[in-house]
């Protein structure tokens, strides 16, 4: 890597945890940082409660500015199903451990953003920074504390070996070249692999929403949430009517997907290109419907891959393959529209 400039020195950057507030009055039992009746030194080893999950974790998992009305509590774009939980069913030890490390990692990254901070680019030109080292770090650190025995593959880390079972898979400020401009459309991302299937998934954008945050958290078989509210994908099935996002697509540009892409946009109901983490989010709460993607790497994708599908929807990559540490693209789509998107696209990788 090669030092681009300096901005200045970033304060104690890997030990977030012992400044971190236990109570800060502001939202129901929140603060204004989002990191709110979270105790780092409780050990995760059994599931909690709805109650416990609400007290614990009320910074991101109940904050009263984005929830929506009694009159319409689920997000989602078909039909509410009554029996769907109000409240997060269980949260296992996996999930307290990750969302610990990610408001460990959100204080690390609020303390420097728009601030003064070192930045060196990696030999395909992408930056780093020294928040994304501190954060990875600190992230590493609460995960170790209760998973010793756990591998690691961190975007900028690299690999650390584990057991054979157990993945986690980290990219703590994804979005680096926005946090470096200075506009917040960056996150952090952590996903857990266990026997090669991804279970769990964490993406905070703790800048997101003028400074307040947003987390969207999803567990194998209990759902995907944001705040206290379970989300679920439109029933959206016809082109026609689909609203789908782009994120990057360079490698797609060089194929015949391309021109297949330019016919279809004619055909959906809006063409946008929210990128990063947000047209997940958005897929997973119903308000757009696919997303494509060419140019991405499975640390980007892994955390929110288990979001928009336990929020019901179908994620693969734009041969239709499912995701493995190689996958480099994104299909990301309703039920109805997978096939159907598949079929447009017909897409082949650039040699």
């Amino acid at each position: 890597m090669v030092r681009a400039f300096r901005f200045g020195a970033f304060p104690d950057p890997i030990d977030p945890v012992a400044g971190m507030p236990k109570l800060v009055s502001n939202y129901r039992c929140g603060g204004s940082a989002g990191i709110a009746c979270l105790t780092a030194t409780r050990a995760p080893s059994s599931r909690l409660t709805p109650s416990d999950v609400n007290a614990r974790y009320s910074g991101h998992l109940r904050r009263a500015e984005f929830t929506r009305s009694a009159e319409s509590p689920v997000y989602h774009g078909a039909p509410a199903d009554p029996s769907a939980p109000k409240n997060l069913l269980m949260a296992s030890p996996y999930l307290q451990a990750a969302l610990e490390a990610a408001e460990t990692a959100a204080t690390v990254i609020r303390k420097a953003y728009r601030q003064n901070f070192s930045v060196d680019y990696k030999p395909d030109a992408s930056p780093v920074t020294e928040i994304d080292i501190a954060a990875e770090t600190a992230i590493k650190r609460v995960l170790k504390r209760y998973f010793p025995g756990h591998g690691f593959y961190g975007e900028e880390l690299g690999r650390e070996a584990g057991d054979n079972q157990h993945l986690w898979l980290i990219d703590p400020i994804d979005g680096t070249k926005s946090f470096v401009r200075g506009y917040p459309m960056f996150s952090t991302q952590i996903a857990l692999m266990r026997g090669g299937e991804l279970i769990l998934g964490v993406s905070s954008a703790p800048s997101w929403n003028g400074g307040l945050g947003e987390t969207v958290i999803a567990e194998a078989g209990q759902g995907a949430w944001l705040d206290d509210q379970r989300l679920f994908v439109s029933a959206t099935d016809s082109i026609e009517k689909t609203t789908l996002s782009t994120g990057n697509l360079a490698r797609l540009a060089r194929t015949p997907a391309w021109g297949r892409l330019g016919t279809l946009i004619p055909r959906l109901h809006r063409i946008r290109g929210y990128g990063d983490f947000l047209h997940y989010h958005l897929l997973a709460s119903g308000r757009i419907d696919a997303v494509v993607e060419s140019d991405v790497n499975i640390l980007d994708i892994a955390a929110l891959s288990v979001i928009v599908r336990e929020a019901g929807g179908v994620f693969t990559d734009l041969e239709g393959k499912p995701l493995s540490l190689a996958t480099t693209s994104v299909l990301a789509t309703t039920p109805a529209l997978h096939s159907k998107l598949l079929d447009e696209l017909h897409f082949t990788p650039p040699p």
